[in-house]
C-alpha cells in the first residue's frame, strides 16, 4: 500500500490517480499507523509553507516524518517542506535536506509555470531520465542547489529539481502532471526496495 499524506492541500486526487495508473493501491490519510505501516510514502503538494507546516504540526506529522524508513517521495511544496527553512512565511520546515527555499527574484515572470528540462542527472530516481526530458512546474519558491540535489534546472538561476538523502526523495516539478516522463519517475520511486 501506498500512502499518500493528506494535509488539507490540492493536487492529492491527481498523484492517486498517477499511482493508481501504474498498478499500485493507495491510501490518502494523515493516521500515523497507516504511514508508518505503508510500503512507501509521497508527500504531495501544492499551497503555503507556513499553513501546510501548521497542519503537520497540529497533527504531530512534522516529527513523524523524519523518522520515516521506508522510501519517502515529496512533490512541489512537499519537497520544499522537507528542507530546512522556507522564505515562504518564514517557516522552518522538517530539516531532513539541509537546504533553504527561497523566493525566485522577480527579474522574469513569476511562478516558474510550464515545461522545462534537467540538468546534471543522477540516481536512481531518475533512472531512464535523460537531459533535455522536460517536465511540468509550477513554483514561485526553489530550493539552493546543494549535496543532496540529483538534477537541477534553470529558470531565472540554477536551482534543485530533484533531491535525495537516504530515503528521502523529492522532486520540484510535478511528475504527476507530465506525461510518460514523469510516470516513469513514478514508477522508478515505486519500484524502490
Amino acid at each position: 500500500m501506498i500512502a499518500i499524506i493528506d494535509y488539507g492541500a490540492g493536487n492529492v486526487k491527481s498523484v492517486e490517480n498517477a499511482v493508481r495508473r501504474l498498478g499500485f493501491e493507495t491510501i490518502t490519510t494523515s493516521d500515523f499507523e497507516e504511514i508508518i505501516n505503508a510500503e512507501k510514502v509521497i508527500f504531495p503538494g501544492v499551497g503555503e509553507a507556513s499553513t501546510a507546516m501548521k497542519y503537520l504540526k497540529q497533527r504531530n506529522l512534522d516529527t513523524l516524518i523524519p523518522t520515516l524508513k521506508q522510501p519517502f517521495l515529496g512533490i512541489c511544496l512537499g519537497q520544499q517542506l522537507l528542507c530546512d527553512f522556507s522564505e515562504e512565511g518564514n517557516t522552518q520546515c522538517l530539516g531532513i535536506f539541509n537546504l533553504k527555499v527561497k523566493e525566485f527574484p522577480a527579474t522574469d515572470i513569476v511562478p516558474h509555470m510550464g515545461w522545462n528540462n534537467l540538468q546534471e542527472i543522477k540516481g536512481d530516481l531518475l533512472d531512464g531520465i535523460s537531459a533535455g526530458d522536460n517536465f511540468y512546474f509550477v513554483h514561485s519558491y526553489y530550493c539552493e542547489v546543494g549535496a543532496n540535489t540529483t538534477s537541477e534546472c534553470d529558470y531565472i538561476l540554477s536551482f534543485s529539481a530533484t533531491l535525495q538523502k537516504d530515503n528521502f526523495y523529492g522532486t520540484q516539478f510535478h511528475p504527476e502532471k507530465s506525461g510518460d516522463v514523469g510516470s516513469k519517475i513514478l514508477e522508478n520511486f515505486l519500484k524502490l526496495k
